[in-house]
């Protein structure tokens, strides 16, 4: 039975994104993509409860039913690289206990990493969202003891806030996502035994991927969100739709069910055509006109369809502008794109190297920047983008060009919610002509939304941008309650007033700077007693001393020679010179001695000495008791036997023990270069932690910004409309299909759509968020075992990843097993002496009755391109002379004589999964009519 609940961005909802959903097939729970929203929404969009002073936000719902299914989930599978769709796995891994085994693409790994690492260092950055304290690696902060190891329990959150990861959180979150290939089938094993996942091409994003699940008892399952059947400049179109074919990929045809997005299904896209001609001329003429241009951008996914359209302009037009990129990771990205090629298409190819070429090479290599880092990775001329800028942050742009330098600037994030692309929209809205080009919708609630409608509300009603037209740019107007992180400042009379809240970091000073540093002391303090408790816990947990009732007597007496020991040191506090000498020849005759390698650390630091006879000897008590009292004696050798712990199998192993041990002799054996590399790391690294920044905190103000620039949206976003979602899903024909990610007007539309197709399924779900969809529920599934006499008779053949073969045979249920076997049919008595009676009569031509016989079966698709490999490599020579026909034998050497022709085999596929073979009987027909049959599963009957 198959379960599915959507947490966040479900169907007929207005908050489509972030994406995550929960899929239970059988006992087997999968995560379908872990997306985050934007964590900083626009003061309109936040909602204040009555009575409480922190806003609520609309994701609370969606992390708290996140944060409780994460330790019971078994699989995650991530489709594409953006924050939507991976943004909010670092923190459900780090915080949460998403441990589970996770599966996406290469490319869907770098991406998102790189994305998830930007998006966190810019709220960080500006706002205070704490974490760090809690992000901090557990290991600095545990003690190995004798006991069993377990895993830590997941760091704990508050209910509310913002769920931001830490970049160490986001590294190895990521380094644990296991990578596959395309068309890579992957046998899942521990629970999810029995569960296959194959990744496909999607579209939209380098390595975006269309997820197939088989299941054993469930069938075929098929996640297909924002896909894109198109081919753009750096991205081949999904597999979903085979434009050469004429139809869908077989692999993914016919689905038990489909699970499809239809955000955009009531969206007709403008073509390609004319939107890169609106985006071109809106560059060059404001470009010419001595203006700038902001382009709001990813970090990582749909930016580089921009940076190659842009980059081929640039060499065509031959312009000298500077296209300026504002973001920390923007060189690492490309350095991992150059990394792929393979998963590159479109006009980026393995074979596009550039203008250069390969003739100059040696000569280019002198000329290129030692910060690439790639020199010899395939596709370093093809994405070199000479005419690109990096930029960490505003402040270096502006040192490098004058705001008055007209130029094109490229800022994350895409939404204009924080970073550079807010800090520069405040710039750009008090200088006149300049222009802000968006090329998304971002997410509900945020600027660039805001933005976007408010430049949809002001075209005419056919020049809206899901009408298929390309609309005009338009001069601001309104109101708008933003949030900015730096202070604007400017003379020129304002056009429009926009009211702005300022958030910058700032450091500490005076008496706030003393009361930090007092914190930090106080913390620091509370650090060193919690350090030192924990030590003194491991020598006594070393010491091991027992607990029982019989060992009573041994434990007086170690207390007894501790008391007197420190009766003793006591006593002699007053000769501090001789005490402190002998203290320091013991330490220094023992310096090289890792006396906690014995595990008698404790023992060894609290009994210092063997023998002390000195001091107030009369205060001591007599080894034995007497009645009367205790009676005056000398001390004896202050030894007190340790007990060891033991348990049914023995004494137990100090596991903290043999760890040092390890440490020492792996110190031991390391060479003098590796110790002393080692030594010099750790220096680094120390001086690194050395630089701290100083003390600071977050100040929020109210400003005013001036605004007079111009506003234009061009559809950039690589995803289907909803002529290419109505045509593909009923081509896909699933048995049932559940509708996710879409507004109510879309959903609706697709749902009547598909009611109008007859050949289309009518189980059509769209839960909403929260809402729980039983699928299978009534599908009655059996289990059955073959018995080894049945199986032994029986012929499988491979088809794909399984064996299939045809079987007749009886249920036999024994009284020993719970499941049952199926054993060969015996032959009835009844048969018998029909035969007898049929024998007995006169043989008369077609006097028996007619038997069907059984027909054998054939599984798989016929490729006339695999067929004609195979002949040739047996020696036969075939052609293909037209559209589903394979000519095979002499025919397909151009001869044109009779003889000739009765050598010759005509191979045509006539229908899906019809395949006629025509010619003589002949030698190479029986080698045609062989090679076909092994490209097929046959079920012999």
């Amino acid at each position: 039975m198959i379960t599915f609940t959507p947490l966040s961005g479900a169907a007929r909802s207005s908050q489509t994104k972030p994406l995550a959903y929960l899929l239970q097939v059988d006992d087997v729970r999968i995560l379908l993509d872990c997306g985050s929203p934007d964590w900083a929404p626009e003061p309109a969009h936040t909602i204040i409860p009555d009575g409480s002073e922190e806003p609520s936000y609309h994701w609370e719902t969606y992390c708290n039913a996140l944060r409780d299914a994460a330790p019971t989930i078994d699989l995650v599978l991530l489709s594409h690289g953006d924050l939507a769709h991976t943004g909010l796995y670092p923190y459900a891994y780090s915080r949460w206990g998403l441990k589970a085994p996770a599966y996406t693409t290469l490319p869907v790994q770098a991406m998102g990493r790189i994305a998830v690492s930007e998006d966190v260092e810019g709220i960080r950055d500006e706002e205070d969202v704490g974490g760090e304290e809690e992000a901090k690696p557990d290991s600095e902060n545990m003690d190995v003891t004798d006991g069993p190891s377990t895993t830590p329990p997941p760091r704990k959150d508050s209910k509310k806030g913002k769920y931001v990861a830490t970049l160490t959180e986001v590294q190895d979150a990521f380094d644990s996502i296991n990578t596959l290939r395309y068309s890579q089938p992957t046998h899942l094993q521990g629970k999810c035994q029995g569960l296959t996942i194959v990744p496909f091409n999607g579209g939209h994003t380098l390595g975006g991927t269309i997820w197939k699940i088989r299941s054993p008892s469930s069938g075929t399952i098929i996640y297909a969100v924002n896909v894109n059947h198109m081919k753009e400049r750096h991205l081949d179109g999904t597999v979903l739709m085979r434009q050469a074919a004429g139809g869908v990929f077989e692999p993914l045809a016919r689905p038990d069910l489909l699970i499809t997005d239809a955000d955009r299904t009531s969206v007709i896209t403008s073509r390609r055509k004319d939107r890169d001609a609106a985006l071109i001329d809106t560059i060059t003429s404001t470009l010419s006109s001595r203006s700038s241009l902001l382009m709001p951008c990813d970090a990582s996914t749909r930016v580089l369809e921009l940076l190659v359209l842009l980059d081929q302009h640039w060499n065509y037009s031959r312009l000298r502008y500077p296209i300026c990129l504002l973001s920390r990771s923007g060189r690492e990205m490309l350095t991992f794109v150059r990394s792929m090629m393979e998963w590159l298409g479109g006009t980026v190819s393995k074979e596009d190297v550039g203008e250069e070429g390969t003739g100059n090479r040696q000569a280019n290599k002198r000329k290129r920047n030692d910060d690439d880092g790639d020199e010899e990775a395939l596709g370093a001329f093809a994405l070199r983008f000479k005419h690109l800028e990096f930029f960490p942050n505003p402040q270096a742009l502006l040192q490098t060009y004058s705001s008055k330098d007209p130029k094109l600037i490229l800022a994350v994030p895409a939404s204009l919610s924080h970073g550079p692309s807010r800090n520069l929209f405040a710039d750009f809205a008090a200088v006149p002509d300049n222009v802000v080009l968006l090329t998304g919708r971002s997410e509900e609630g945020t600027l660039g939304r805001d933005l976007f409608e408010k430049w949809d509300d002001s075209q005419r009603a056919d020049d809206k941008w899901n009408r298929g037209r390309i609309g005009s740019n338009i001069m601001m107007d309104g109101v708008l309650k933003l949030r900015v992180r730096y202070v604007v400042q400017s003379s020129l009379k304002p056009l429009l007033t926009f009211g702005l809240k300022m958030n910058h970091k700032v450091p500490l000073q005076g008496a706030e700077l003393e009361a930090h540093q007092e914190k930090e002391r106080a913390a620091k303090e509370k650090e060193a007693a919690h350090q030192a408790a924990i030590a003194r816990n491991q020598r006594m947990l070393e010491a091991d001393e027992g607990d029982s009732d019989s060992d009573s007597d041994s434990d007086a007496d170690e207390d007894e020679v501790r008391q007197a020991l420190e009766d003793d040191l006591m006593d002699t506090n007053g000769n501090g010179g001789e005490d402190s000498g002998r203290r320091s020849k013991v330490d220094k005759g023992t310096g090289d001695v890792d006396w906690a390698i014995d595990g008698d650390d404790g023992l060894t630091k609290q009994l210092s000495y063997d023998i002390y006879i000195k001091g107030n000897v009369s205060k001591a008590t007599s080894f034995f008791k007497s009645a009367g009292g205790h009676t005056t004696r000398f001390r004896m050798f202050p030894y007190v036997e340790k007990k060891r712990r033991v348990d049914e199998y023995g004494e137990t192993i100090d596991v903290g023990m043999w760890l040092r041990k390890g440490k020492v002799l792996e110190e031991n054996a390391e060479s003098d270069e590796a110790k002393s590399y080692r030594l010099r790391s750790l220096a680094e690294e120390d001086a690194r932690k050395a630089i701290r920044e100083p003390p600071f905190k977050f100040v929020g103000s109210e400003v005013e910004v001036q605004l007079a620039c111009r506003l234009l949206f061009v559809d950039l976003e690589g995803l289907n409309d909803g002529r290419a979602v109505k045509t593909i899903v009923p081509q896909v024909n699933p048995r049932k299909m559940i509708i996710v990610h879409a507004p109510l007007s879309a959903t609706n539309d697709l749902i009547e759509s598909c009611a109008n197709i007859r050949s289309m399924t009518k189980d059509i779900f769209a839960p909403s968020v929260g809402e729980s969809v039983q699928i299978g529920q009534q599908t009655n599934s059996f289990s059955i075992s073959i018995s080894d006499e049945l199986l032994a008779s029986l012929k499988m053949s491979r088809f794909e990843d399984n064996e299939v073969g045809f079987v007749t045979g009886r249920v036999v249920a024994h009284a020993n097993s719970t499941i049952p076997i199926l054993e060969p049919a015996l032959v009835g008595p009844s048969t018998d002496t029909t035969v007898a009676k049929v024998a007995t009569r006169a043989k008369v031509l077609g006097a028996r009755p007619a038997v069907k016989l059984p027909h054998s079966i054939m599984i798989g698709e016929l490729k006339l391109t695999a067929l004609k490999a195979r002949l040739a490599a047996v020696g036969v020579q075939a052609e293909l002379i037209g559209e589903g026909v394979l000519i095979c034998g002499a025919g397909a050497k151009g001869q044109l004589g009779s003889d000739t022709l009765e050598d010759s085999v005509a191979v045509r596929k006539t229908a899906m999964g019809k395949v006629e073979i025509e010619g003589n009987v002949s030698e190479v027909y029986y080698t045609v009519r062989d090679e076909v049959y092994n490209l097929h599963a046959l079920v012999a009957a």
